[in-house]
């Protein structure tokens, strides 16, 4: 049996925000050969979920791919010396809740809009391979902006729909340091909403206009986010990705060049770097595009 945890690295990207970093290992799976979400997913592209540590407190920022990731921040955190640990949840996707059950006697803080999409598809989750069985809820919600205070640092949770319509990011206002969940990804975003995908390019407008000075995604290269993250740039090559690939779309012409060169100039310059794995992703967006 695969020692779930064997290979996760604990990363701290800026002191006392650690990053909990697994996948993009070749030829490594968690869960079977078969087919599933976990392993062809977010292993394949590598995952981190996140926690702010300071004073004896402690805010998990997505609870992982399984529960025995989960427990592992847990017991990180414990040894940190946390008094208390809350949860926030970024979005409700699979591998951003499935380690919900491990915190279930901590406050699970999430917008309300993720609170009705479990519900809404917590039949899907419990059915998924590999499935998350207990679905353990979030019990706190909001619905635009949340404040929150961890030991002395200020935290501020904001709704932004990219990505998903339930995105929550979490910034660090003092830090300029913002945890990004889904809204960015490296190399490419993964688009699981198509038809809103105008908005999202709008939002990250509004997100680029934020005085960020390092982003974390939870979805990226475990060197860059181990150095202290990603630049502001990230977010505008996230859009001109978008913009791109739409525009290219309506032409019928966005199967013409791979991945690699599509986004050649944001590769140039260092904005976002490549993995091959996002060719496949890629693909599943033109595919996603092309439908509407």
């Amino acid at each position: 049996m695969t020692d779930m945890t064997s290979a996760l690295r604990v990363f701290e990207p800026r002191p006392g925000v650690f990053a909990y970093y697994d996948g993009r290992i070749e030829g490594r799976r968690l869960h079977d050969a078969g087919p599933n979400w976990l392993d062809d997913g977010a292993y394949g592209l590598g995952v981190a979920s996140y926690a702010i540590f300071d004073a004896g407190d402690a805010l998990v920022y997505d609870t992982h791919i399984s529960l025995a990731h989960a427990q592992a921040v847990r017991r990180h955190l414990e040894r940190l010396g946390a008094q208390s640990i809350r949860v926030v949840l970024s979005h409700w996707h699979n591998d951003h809740v499935a380690g919900n059950a491990i915190f279930a006697d901590c406050e699970i803080i999430a917008l309300k809009l993720t609170a009705d999409a479990l519900h809404a598809n917590r039949e899907q989750l419990a059915t998924r391979v590999p499935p998350i069985t207990p679905l353990v809820m979030p019990n706190r919600l909001f619905e635009t902006r949340l404040d929150l205070q961890v030991g002395n640092r200020r935290v501020e949770l904001h709704h932004f729909d990219i990505h998903s319509a339930d995105g929550n990011v979490l910034w660090l206002p003092d830090e300029r340091i913002l945890l990004a969940g889904d809204t960015l990804e490296d190399t490419v975003t993964y688009i699981s909403e198509a038809e809103y995908t105008g908005k999202h390019i709008r939002e990250l407008g509004r997100l680029a206009t934020w005085p960020i000075d390092r982003i974390l995604p939870n979805h990226g290269d475990p060197d860059r986010i181990a150095t202290g993250g990603y630049e502001a740039r990230f977010i505008d090559a996230n859009r001109r990705y978008l913009e791109q690939l739409m525009n290219a779309v309506k032409q019928n012409r966005a199967g013409m060049a791979p991945l690699k060169d599509f986004i050649a100039e944001d590769l140039a310059s260092g904005a976002v770097s490549y993995f091959e794995p996002y060719e496949a992703v890629h693909r599943k967006n033109i595919a996603a595009l092309s439908e509407i």
